[in-house]
């Protein structure tokens, strides 16, 4: 039981999704338009990128145990794909309303799997491949990380932005 003395913790905020702020309605303008299209557009974005993650790995399969080089290049290239999707249609160019959401949250989320990530460390661990298991955990999520940077800045390099940000309440900054 806390002692009556100590200070009281303010309540900790619940995350928001970084990609809106449900506070600004500007932010939430695709599904209060057409939340039917959006969803078809996520859906139908869903389908294409499961479907190549799909030919990719039945293309490129590992023994068990081995490591998943097909989900890894999958993984990363999605990261990557989404740092340059985000800067496009985030500071470069005002995108179609549609666009992130069957690109960004359709297409590359169908096509990156994490699960499948995590589902191919425990096949190596259950292989008696820990070294295999580790190496993958940590050489994925690092690689993700380094990918979606990487796209972000040759983005903003390639499009002669670097340091400045449009946004849909501010202009150029």
């Amino acid at each position: 039981m806390p002692d009556a003395a100590e200070p009281r913790r303010p309540p900790v905020a619940l995350p928001v999704d970084p990609d809106v702020d449900l506070h600004v309605p500007a932010q939430r303008a695709e599904l209060a338009r057409a939340p039917w299209t959006t969803l078809g557009a996520v859906s139908a974005g869903g389908v294409v990128g499961a479907l190549a993650r799909h030919g990719l790995a039945a293309a490129w399969p590992h023994p068990p145990g081995g490591f998943g080089w097909a989900i890894f290049a999958v993984n990363v290239t999605g990261c990557l794909l989404i740092g340059v999707l985000m800067v496009v249609i985030t500071e470069v160019r005002q995108a179609h309303p549609l666009t992130r959401p069957f690109l960004g949250v359709g297409v590359l989320g169908g096509f990156t799997t994490f699960s499948t990530y995590v589902l191919e460390a425990q096949a190596a661990l259950d292989a008696g491949a820990p070294r295999t298991a580790l190496a993958y955990l940590a050489g994925t999520a690092l690689a993700a990380l380094a990918a979606v940077v990487t796209g972000v800045r040759v983005t903003r390099r390639l499009a002669g932005r670097a340091g400045t940000r449009r946004t849909a309440d501010q202009g150029e900054r």
